[in-house]
């Protein structure tokens, strides 16, 4: 029967061998989104900025253009539209206006009005709410907490649950995220709102899921060859999880893309900004995260541990390299391996001979200690 692996069992990719050119792609990308970040700035959306929100229903599918002009004449600022689910649902922004609770009511009026004269009663309004500028602002500081919050956290983590080299290349890699999502909301303009702030929290739990992958493998490499040249051993590490890293990102793409197409406009920004932090984070997890331990140098760690009468290692060696083996390796082996004895009288007698030499041995240090604590 025919099977289909998207990545082979084993690879043995050359990864960080170009990790230069991949620090030089990082570099610019990240350079490009704080030029983008600083020039033209976030779109932020109504959660943000403040203004006011309205959602109407319609009969037949709404005219997007038609509905966009009529609102424009209203002299309101910048008023957006967008298709809220279905054709005859549309979601309405209206700039915040200067002045008080009553110069919104106003705005909110005249737009009632001209959507009325439309379409006359077959127009429902669902929703009307306004946001304040000091809400406004309260929750773009909320969100900023939130995300240097997750990332110090995540820096502890993987503090305590590896140590602090692999904590630093980690952080290094989620930042590296982060200021690439940003800088794609900013090239794009796409409206920057509350649910983009969870999208990027998801992405760096997810990033940090794929680098802790990784990571582990290189612990658990770094006990195992003890004399295999770091760039190597982190290679072999990336190459021995990337089916892992890939195919998990693959279908976690599949399910986001059915999200993006089929799932509206009211989430399609979140399901991009999903889509897009998978991809980077994968990138980063693969390309980025390994090839920072070059420069951090984590610790050599301790020998694997011994379980059972024999090691793991010797049981089941690895097929390209054997791990290093210490001095008390071969005393173990010839514990938990004895020679055996010839068969036969032939070979019984030296093995009694040698027995007898043994214990009379003993029995002389025995004597040999008696004397001296008499003494």
């Amino acid at each position: 029967m025919f099977h289909f692996r998207l990545i082979p069992d084993k690879t043995n990719l050359p990864f960080l061998n170009f990790r230069r050119l991949f620090f030089v792609v990082s570099a610019v990308l990240a350079v490009a989104s704080v030029v983008l970040l600083i020039g033209r700035g976030l779109n932020f959306g109504i959660d943000f900025e403040g203004g006011i929100l309205i959602e109407v229903g319609t009969e037949q599918p709404a005219e997007l253009g038609r509905m966009r002009a009529v609102l424009g004449e209203l002299g309101l600022g910048e008023v957006a539209l967008q298709e809220f689910g279905a054709p005859t649902d549309v979601l309405i922004r209206v700039e915040r206006q200067p002045g008080d609770a009553t110069a919104q009511q106003v705005a909110v009026t005249a737009v009632r009005d001209a959507l009325t004269a439309m379409y006359g009663d077959t127009i429902s309004y669902r929703r009307v709410e306004f946001v304040g500028p000091k809400v406004g602002a309260e929750l773009i500081q909320a969100g900023l907490i939130a995300v240097l919050a997750s990332v110090a956290l995540m820096l502890i983590y993987i503090w305590f649950r590896f140590e602090l080299p692999f904590a630093i290349g980690a952080i290094i890699a989620l930042v590296h995220d982060v200021f690439l999502t940003f800088g794609m909301f900013a090239l794009l303009q796409l409206e920057f709102s509350l649910a983009i702030v969870a999208a990027i929290l998801l992405i760096i739990g997810y990033s940090m899921n794929d680098t802790v992958v990784v990571y582990d493998r290189v612990r658990e490499n770094l006990r195992k060859y003890k004399t295999m040249p770091l760039i190597e051993l982190l290679n072999r590490s990336v190459n021995e999880t990337l089916s892992r890293t890939v195919i998990t990102s693959v279908t976690t793409l599949l399910a986001l893309l059915a999200l993006f197409i089929f799932g509206g406009e009211v989430i399609r920004d979140f399901s991009f900004a999903m889509i897009w932090g998978v991809v980077i984070g994968t990138y980063s997890s693969v390309f980025v995260a390994g090839a920072l331990l070059l420069y951090v140098r984590p610790r050599r760690g301790p020998r694997v541990e011994k379980a059972g009468a024999g090691t793991a290692e010797r049981l089941a060696p690895r097929e390209d390299m054997t791990p290093e083996t210490s001095p008390e390796t071969p005393a173990l082996a010839e514990a938990d391996e004895p020679a055996a004895e010839p068969e036969g009288e032939e070979g019984a007698a030296p093995s009694r001979v040698r027995r007898r030499a043994s214990s009379a041995r003993t029995r002389r240090k025995r004597r040999r200690s008696g004397r001296k604590s008499n003494r």
